[in-house]
């Protein structure tokens, strides 16, 4: 059983944490535990909710005509979201899903904390609805297709992985005639390897499908009735008790096993061969990965089409010259008859307007509109200005008179949405649209306008983006009555614009499509002619009647043939599904209009209904006959109202969209006549956009219905959907375009966009145009079949281009459905989109979860879908997210709102609770990983670079020699002579300074204090510690003045001082020292209890308090025999984690002084600013050492204080005006965040830094120039100059090579390319170059100090601007590593090492162990000559070797940090291969899934790695040492050792 453990596939989860470790694996292990054989748990599922008889053949003999047969079962039960099946779809998906079956499937899980995921509260009965990405039921029915053919391609998932390189396909309502029986049976225990595996990492996915395209082809939402819906939603119980009985399996739980499984899974091979990589030369990646087209696909082979003509608009003698003279004509002479009824919130007939009404309220409003709004001579509205109408969609009566009205009037009506809210979904667009029309005046009725919000004082809300509206209320008794002799002018039907429907782009721009007067007559004419409509008769309207289908039948073409329209809103649909089938019942009526969701919703609810009679119907016109499901709805929902006397020819799909209106519609058939055919395509042919007859795997089928002719008077073609608009092939599918007097004439105030959609003049393959007829592109993709038939297979805002093959947003969604989606989608609302990301475009799943869902069911439903979309569809999906039901973004009618959707996950504001990332999976146009070469030998870089003229690169401080100071240096070599000196020549000089938190002073100490202190900790130790000279003393005090007294006192002893911060164990026992020296709190301290549990007291060394010392004259004062003797240790801990201790001898110590005292001029006039560590490098040297060699004044400000006083340091170096200040990143970044808002405040104060000459940031790393600027950007308005401000670099072996003193130029800057660094290159770009990144010189390099860049592996110099290990040559270098088990062999080298070549004078150096580069800059230098500028990358140990390539973890976590403002701090380290992304989150724990997918992209785009695990942390966890560095490895170890508490753990896939 365990070795299935191992096999792990690309699917993800993470889960860190012990406890929920043995559990997961029992979990995921349950299904191979020997079952109890029972029954198959899908069969289970499948009997209850079909009758008790097994009913899982076809049924229904009636069926057997065409390939309808596929559909047909008996469909008694509504208890499953019946809605959501294409039986055909659910087959291939389980067929394929069944193909991956063999092969045991184990996925890491991520490990989320339970506060991750608290589920919004909703409403758990609200019927399912998918407003799925194509805000359409109609994905529902795709789903059994898939699952069909899921179950064969999903039999092992090797083959899963694998198999996506031959590339075959599989999708959609497949024609597969598996009888239910077949696949089934296999699908049991892979659902088990499902449900309990689980897929937690997902992250956002970006957005594809414009689910608010608001073309009638996708009505929007679909809240599902609640009829029975939720009963017996979990599966068969022998799966839940098979995962409790596995529980307690034992099994070592470290993160490490599973990023073993992550490994597992990733060694599997990609997509595409190696050949396909592309190759990166060095200078640059080839930016677009255009795969090499794989020879064998499939290639249009037909002619080029010809457009194909409608037949011919039959000319009617009684038809009226415009459609408002058709209302005069009926309103005037049949005026009792019924124009339009609507219904109340329970289905019941309320109101039912006569033509007479609607004629005499829209000559009343057109009269108002012109004439009362404002006055005689200035009048509001004038004819050809723009009005919003904001109806509610309940109200049809209400907006069919204010349309009219607007038409009478002369004034362009604009209808939209009622907003709800200030923020709506795409709201601000409808403002752009409004602006943009220039529309000042909305009409509404006067209950709409009390439910619009409003502000306090009852006005209503500026909606956001929305130009400011004067709104009218147009209820009859507000209106006045028109005078006997006014009457509206009706001019014969011209190109001015009558009204505007507004569409929603792809990217959720709102465009208004602008309808002219004679383009809206000519289409009420070819509906009339091709819908056969007579007058009188009764139509049922299920669609918004604001726009497409609705608008056009039920309000356009309604008044022009004199029909009575009922129109069934939305609402009532919700509570009552079957309404509209009622109303059809009741009034006879010959014509319904609907979509597919009312299709499925009457299904689920019409056993309420037994005795309704649809023999009435002439035409159900189904206006979303263009999706890819509506062919298996239309078959469905016949097969079950043909008893009731639906005729089978009355089905007519049809297709439509706001630019090109109505392009073709199916006409009724004539009755006995066969049915038309279906086209059966294969998907992979489509993917290429050609059309190919699908032979080769019934499941990767697409079936489409036709729907119908070209409209009356219409011509059309079909052109490439991008570039030019070239005629395509017969057997290719293209975007189908319309030229007729009927369509829409422009996107109202955009000329450039028009041009485009609505001005195409097809051109052949020569490019030379066809014909001199516009056509309008109908954004729906599509071909015209044998019998001029239309075909459509998707549209254009749903059309995904993932590496050259093309995907329908619609068809994946189905896919997803049709994978038992029941259990963890909420109502089928899943968005589909893609978003681009390395060059490529990449899919993105999201999905909203059901309340109840369990996670297992969820992760379940996550992996399978991966695998059923990469069987069918051949393509990998990039992220697939779940976020609580009811909160994608919604359209108006209740769709999900998709560019929204995309957006929010782009910005990371999604809030996902459940998110998988597949970025190993799908990118596959990495660069090849880079071969390094066998490196050029020393000799050869030189030469190379002296015959380049290139300098070798080296720098070097002022030579110590030429500016010896006064006798100082000459007659004391030693740091406690200088002392005595001063004790006697200026006892009373102060020396320091000590401050709290205040600002006051708490201690001084001068020259003569210092030193008589001195000699009394001296004589007790040499009393009370019996130490003899040269040992080790350990100095555990806080930062202050005690400690710098307790280190002459060790100096006078001659012992060797340590300082060490307090109080931590375990340094103790590293210094084997004799000694400790502390405060009486601390001493309390560490003999405290507490302090005993974590370690042994016994063997501690003694403990001295200093507080209160004998007064005893010292003997004698120690002096070293030689300056090479032993002064002290200073340890630190480094970024990677080791606790190192340098030695540091009396003439380092005397010498690092004298540079600094040079460097910064420093004498005893002058004061200087501390407001640093004392415990190792040069923040030790500046607090203790350097006052007492230079004679300077140190203020000393403890950085802790700071967090109780932000303004102590700034105040200080203010009050005291000092020129020289020394602090720490941690100070400066402390700073800057709680400062940034407060500089009037310190202004306020009195606060100025006008004093500062130098402000230096002491640090052992890349100067961090972002922290540096944003400083010196902040406080310049109190005076800082942009100078002052500088950093240090220094290192282990030497802790001060550079400091920016007060001589020579100021620190430059230089950018260089991100991509050379990898490659160990420097390249200088300019400023904004894509991919630089900006280095600051770390200040200037100390006298006496030498640097010389070198090639870390052979040894030999390097040229100028090159990257190589930096190493030193000075008298202040540490004489060696302070070992505490003596391999001092290991890492001599790092203190005498020589050049290999090139060296006459064979210098010793010491190696830095830090990466950088020496340029020669134009500036002069102190000494005269050109300077030479040291620039550090960042430390050679902490380098990350990935794909070849060097990577820097600061350059990684600089990309991450800018991604979301959610995250704090990151830190990166690697783990077997795999790069490991720690981030600090600061918002709340909702937001940490919507990390994972920004951190992905980002590394992904700015450093072309691929992110392996994504651990979200809270703040503070990232360790980080005194100098403000991050400690990675100890990171990195307690990520392993499972101790980081994590909110989410992702495991990329």
């Amino acid at each position: 059983q365990a070795s299935i453990f191992c096999t792990l596939l690309p699917v993800a989860h993470g889960d860190i944490t012990q406890k929920g470790y043995e559990k997961k694996r029992a979990k995921l292990l349950a299904p191979y535990v020997p079952q109890t054989q029972g029954v198959d748990p899908a069969l289970q599922k499948e009997s209850r909710t079909q009758m008790p008889v097994p009913s899982a053949t076809p049924t229904s003999a009636s069926s057997s005509s065409s390939s309808s047969s596929k559909f047909h079962r008996a469909r008694s039960g509504g208890a499953r979201d019946e809605r959501y099946r294409s039986d055909i779809h659910t087959e291939a998906v389980q067929a394929a899903l069944a193909k991956h079956k063999e092969q045991k499937m184990a996925l890491p899980m991520p490990t989320k904390r339970r506060s991750t995921f608290v589920q919004s509260p909703a409403d758990a009965c609200t019927p399912p609805d998918t407003s799925s990405a194509s805000e359409d039921e109609g994905s529902l029915r795709r789903q059994a297709a898939l699952s069909a053919a899921l179950h064969q391609s999903l039999q092992n998932a090797e083959s899963w992985i694998n198999r996506s390189i031959q590339g075959s396909s599989t999708s959609s309502s497949a024609s597969s005639t598996l009888s239910h029986g077949e696949g089934k049976g296999t699908s049991g225990s892979l659902a088990d390897v499902f449900a309990n595996t689980r897929i937690e990492n997902f992250s956002v996915p970006p957005d594809v499908t414009a689910t608010t395209s608001s073309s009638s082809a996708r009505p929007a939402a679909i809240d599902l009735p609640p009829s029975g819906i939720v009963k017996g939603m979990h599966k068969g119980s022998n799966r839940s008790s098979l995962m409790d009985t596995a529980d307690g399996v034992p099994v070592s739980s470290r993160v490490s096993t599973k990023i073993q499984q992550l490994l597992n899974t990733l060694k599997r091979p990609k997509r595409p061969p190696l050949k396909e990589f592309f190759v990166d030369d060095f200078e640059e990646i080839v930016e677009g990965n255009i795969p090499q087209p794989d020879p064998n696909q499939p290639k249009p082979e037909g002619r080029q089409m010809t457009p194909v003509k409608g037949e011919p608009l039959g000319v009617v003698c009684n038809w009226p010259p415009a459609l408002e003279a058709a209302l005069q004509r009926w309103g005037t002479t049949q005026a009792k008859c019924p124009c339009l009824t609507a219904l109340d919130v329970t289905g019941k007939p309320v109101y039912t307007l006569t033509y007479g009404k609607l004629w005499s309220r829209s000559l009343k409003l057109a009269y108002t509109l012109l004439n009362k709004l404002g006055t005689k001579n200035e009048p509001v509205l004038k004819p050809g200005d723009r009005v919003a109408l904001v109806y509610p969609n309940n109200d049809p009566v209400m907006f069919m008179v204010a349309f009219y009205g607007c038409l009478l009037a002369e004034v362009i009506p604009v209808p939209i949405e009622v907003p709800l809210t200030r923020k709506d979904a795409g709201g601000q667009q409808i403002g752009f649209l409004l602006g943009s029309c220039g529309i000042a005046l909305a009409l509404t009725t006067e209950v709409c306008l009390k439910g619009l919000p409003k502000t306090q004082n009852g006005e209503i809300v500026q909606f956001k983006g929305w130009p400011r509206l004067k709104w009218v209320v147009t209820d009859s008794k507000y209106l006045s009555k028109s005078p006997k002799d006014w009457q509206p002018n009706i001019s014969a039907a011209g190109t001015e614009p009558a009204y505007i429907e507004y569409k929603t782009s792809k990217e959720g721009s709102v465009m208004g499509v602008t309808v002219s007067r004679i383009a809206m007559l000519s289409h009420c004419q070819a509906l009339s002619q091709a819908c056969n409509y007579s007058e009188g008769e009764t139509i049922v309207n299920v669609l918004d009647f604001k726009k497409d289908a609705g608008l056009w039948h039920g309000i356009l073409t309604n008044v022009m043939n004199k029909l009575h329209t009922v129109s069934v809103p939305y609402s009532v649909m919700k509570t009552c599904p079957l309404s509209w089938v009622q109303r059809v019942h009741a009034h006879k009526a010959k014509v319904a209009l609907v979509k597919c969701r009312d299709l499925h919703w009457a299904m689920m609810a019409h056993r309420d209904q037994r005795d309704v009679s649809l023999s009435s119907l002439r035409m159900l016109i189904v206006t979303d006959g263009a999706n890819p499901w509506s062919v298996s709805s239309c078959d469905a929902f016949l097969s079950l109202f043909q008893s009731h006397g639906l005729k089978p020819e009355a089905i007519c799909p049809c297709a439509t969209s706001p630019e090109a209106m109505t392009i073709a519609i199916r006409r009724p058939g004539v009755p006995g006549a066969p049915l038309p055919g279906r086209a059966i395509l294969s998907m992979n042919g489509l993917s290429f956009g050609v059309i190919r007859v699908n032979t080769e795997d019934k499941n990767s089928a697409l079936t489409v219905q036709d729907v119908g002719h070209v409209m009356p008077g219409g011509m059309m073609c079909i052109v490439k959907p991008d570039g030019p608009p070239q005629l395509c092939k017969t057997d290719e599918i293209g975007e189908i375009c319309v030229s007729s007097r009927a369509g829409g004439m422009m996107y109202y105030g955009l000329a450039g966009v028009t041009k485009n959609t609505f001005e195409v003049i097809p051109v052949n393959s020569a490019g030379s145009p066809v014909g001199d007829v516009p056509f309008v592109r109908s954004g729906l993709l599509g071909f015209v079949g044998p019998g001029s038939l239309v075909f459509v297979v998707g549209k254009m805002d749903g059309l995904l281009t993932v590496s050259g093959r093309r995907h329908n947003a619609d068809d994946i969604v189905a896919t997803g459905l049709a994978v038992e989606s029941i259990k963890t989608v909420y109502r089928g609302r899943i968005a589909v989109f893609s978003v681009s990301v390395f060059y490529d475009e990449r899919i993105v799943v999201v999905a909203e979860q059901r309340p109840d869902a369990s996670e297992e069911d969820s992760f379940q439903w996550m992996s399978r879908v991966l695998q059923a979309i990469d069987s069918i569809h051949q393509v990998g999906v990039y992220c697939l997210a779940l976020v609580p039901a009811n909160t994608l973004p919604k359209t108006p009618l209740g769709g999900i709102h998709i560019s929204q959707t995309k957006q929010h996950f782009l910005e990371g504001s999604l809030h996902p609770c459940n998110i998988l990332m597949c970025p190993h999976t799908c990118v596959t146009n990495l660069p090849k990983p880079r071969q390094k070469q066998p490196g050029v030998g020393p000799a050869s870089v030189m030469v190379g670079n002296l015959v380049a003229g290139k300098r070798i690169a080296q720098a070097s401080g002022r030579d110590l020699g030429q500016i010896e100071d006064n006798d100082l240096v000459k007659k004391h070599q030693f740091l406690t002579e200088v002392l005595q000196w001063r004790a006697q020549a200026t006892p009373d000089h102060p020396l320091f300074l000590l401050l709290n938190a205040k600002g006051t002073t708490v201690c001084t100490a001068t020259c003569l204090q210092l030193h008589k202190k001195a000699e009394r900790i001296a004589s007790v130790l040499c009393d009370k510690g019996h130490l003899n000279a040269g040992d080790n003393v350990v100095l555990l005090y806080p930062p202050g003045i005690e400690l710098i007294t307790a280190f002459y006192g060790c100096l006078y002893a001659g012992c060797i001082p340590v300082t060490v911060r307090p109080p931590h164990a375990q340094s103790l026992a590293v210094s084997k020292a004799a000694c400790i020296l502390t405060t009486q709190t601390l001493m309390r301290l560490l003999k405290s209890r507490e302090a005993a549990a974590a370690v042994d007291v016994k063997t501690w060394p003694t403990i001295i308090d200093t507080d209160d010392l004998p007064r005893k004259r010292l003997s004698q004062i120690y002096k070293p025999p030689t300056p090479e003797m032993l002064a002290y240790l200073d340890f630190s801990v480094s970024t990677t984690g080791m606790l190192t201790g340098v030695k540091m001898s009396h003439a380092a110590v005397s010498g690092l002084c004298r540079a600094i005292k040079l460097q910064c001029e420093l004498y005893s006039s002058r004061q200087i600013a501390i407001c640093l560590d004392p415990y190792c490098g040069l923040g030790f040297v500046l607090w203790c050492l350097c006052s007492v060699y230079s004679g300077h004044q140190s203020i000393l400000i403890p950085p802790m204080e700071l967090e109780s006083n932000l303004f102590l340091w700034l105040s200080t170096v203010s009050q005291y005006k000092i020129r020289d200040t020394f602090c720490s990143y941690s100070v400066m970044e402390l700073c800057t965040k709680g400062l940034g808002n407060q500089v009037e405040m310190l202004k306020a104060r009195g606060i100025n830094l006008s004093c500062v000459r130098t402000c230096v940031v002491v640090a052992e790393e890349r100067p961090r120039v972002s922290l540096t600027h944003s400083f010196s950007k902040l406080f310049k308005d109190i005076g800082l100059s942009p100078r002052a401000v500088s950093t240090t670099f220094g290192s282990r072996v030497n802790v001060a090579i550079c400091l920016q003193g007060t001589s020579g130029p100021d620190p430059t800057t230089v950018y260089v390319d991100l991509k050379s660094l990898r490659h160990d290159r420097v390249r200088l770009v300019e400023r904004g170059a894509p991919q630089s990144l900006l280095l600051s010189e770390s200040g200037k390099i100390l006298p006496g100090v030498k640097v010389v860049i070198v090639n870390p592996e052979t040894k030999g110099p390097l040229g100028d601007s090159h990257l190589g290990e930096i190493w030193v040559n000075s008298p202040h270098t540490a004489s060696g590593y302070y070992t505490i088990y003596d391999n001092e062999t290991l890492q001599a080298d790092h203190f005498n090492t020589r050049l290999s070549f090139g060296d006459a004078a064979q210098t010793l150096w010491a190696r830095t162990g830090y990466l950088g580069f020496v340029r020669r800059t134009e500036l002069t230098a102190a000494s005269g000559e050109r300077h030479d500028a040291l620039y550090v990358v960042g430390a050679l140990d902490e380098t990350l070797e990935l794909r070849g390539l060097r990577y820097h973890p600061i350059d990684i976590e600089t990309s991450v940090s800018r991604t979301h403002r959610s995250i704090a701090e990151c830190a990166v380290f690697t783990w077997t291969n795999l790069l490991v992304v720690v981030v600090e989150l600061c918002g709340c724990e909702q937001e940490a899934l919507d990390l994972v997918p920004l951190v992905t992209n980002v590394v992904l785009e700015e450093h072309y790695l691929i992110v392996g695990v994504v651990v979200v942390v809270d703040p503070g966890v990232i360790p980080i040492n005194s100098r403000g560095e991050k400690q990675r490895m100890h990171l990195r170890d307690s990520f392993l050792a499972d101790q980081l508490d994590p909110i989410y753990v992702a495991y990329n896939m």
